[in-house]
């Protein structure tokens, strides 16, 4: 997968901005940037896109600024000159698709059937838009899309918000999830930059769905922890217990370590939909992680991570959502 694209995987959402004022660019970036989404695909269904992505191209390099709704070969080569990084179109036009690979420019053209998968795939494209998605028949028909091709993954966009977001996100052949709820053109149009931001961090915690899983409690040997066991599952009667070979867990919700663990007063565990995009979110609001404690699975996906700073005497560390 091409670089930028893997960036936009790790960070999840792109909003889909219609910019009627190309002067409000940088604000609006900073505001999503603010917010924990540094993309922004500026479509080239208003007027100056093309001087809106120059103005955040210049002013904020580390904002991965794109072109959308780009339809021909003229807007591909506007947009490029101008600093996008990426192209996205709304359907699949051979001539901009070819243009964008002969010049090596990452390009995710909209599909929606198993035709165009099928020419994307042979022209060597592993990410697409699905465009419409809702209108499209949604996540079930996207699935069944996906099927014939294995290693194609999607972007879809239309139609999705806060309350469908989680279940698109949770299918793997989706690396991120595209739309315009995060950018209401009326909060644009009033320069509401403390609203964008505020949408934004909401999109991203929805993204996350960040919950409490357990907590951990030190003990000095394992004969103490078992006392800690037997007290707690007294208290909590009927609660599963599991005995493992460095703690033992009571009602899913306490975890007693058999030594001194992690953290001076125990630790905390939080539970995320995507490790690598809560890491890549709190890493920029000034936390820091602690990478020996990192655990991979085997497609390389960070299974497990603590932070690297206690809170309140815990460590805190982040594990997968079941």
């Amino acid at each position: 997968m091409h670089p930028i694209l893997e960036q936009i995987r790790f960070i999840g959402l792109v909003p889909v901005i219609k910019l009627n004022d190309p002067s409000k660019a940088v604000d609006l970036a900073k505001a999503l940037k603010a917010g924990g989404i540094p993309v922004a695909e500026v479509t080239f269904r208003a007027a100056g896109a093309d001087k809106a992505i120059a103005a955040i191209a210049k002013e904020l390099p580390d904002v991965l600024v794109g072109a959308g709704t780009v339809i021909t070969v003229d807007q591909v080569k506007r947009a490029v000159e101008a600093g996008a990084k990426y192209i996205i179109s709304p359907g699949f036009d051979p001539e901009v698709v070819g243009y964008c690979i002969d010049h090596g420019i990452p390009v995710t053209p909209g599909c929606t059937n198993a035709s165009e998968v099928g020419i994307a795939t042979k022209m060597g494209l592993e990410v697409v838009k699905f465009f419409p998605a809702e209108a499209a028949g949604g996540l079930k028909v996207l699935k069944a899309l996906a099927g014939p091709f294995p290693n194609m993954r999607f972007i879809p966009t239309g139609g999705i918000g806060p309350s469908n977001l989680l279940d698109y996100l949770a299918f793997p052949k989706i690396i991120a999830c595209g739309g315009s709820w995060m950018v209401p053109e009326k909060l644009v149009d009033a320069g509401d930059w403390d609203g964008i931001t505020a949408l934004a961090k909401e999109a991203v915690m929805t993204m996350l769905n960040i919950s409490f899983e357990h907590i951990g409690i030190n003990s000095s040997d394992a004969s103490v922890a078992a006392d800690t066991k037997d007290a707690l599952a007294a208290l909590l009667a009927g609660a599963p217990q599991k005995d493992g070979n460095a703690s033992y867990f009571v009602s899913n919700a306490f975890e007693i370590m058999k030594s001194q663990g992690r953290g001076k007063m125990g630790h905390i565990a939080l539970s995320v939909t995507n490790i690598d995009r809560a890491i890549r979110f709190f890493s920029a609001q000034g936390f820091a992680f602690d990478e020996s404690s990192r655990k991979r699975d085997e497609a390389g996906n960070t299974t497990f991570i603590y932070l690297q700073d206690e809170i309140g005497g815990f460590g805190v560390h982040f594990v997968l959502k079941k």
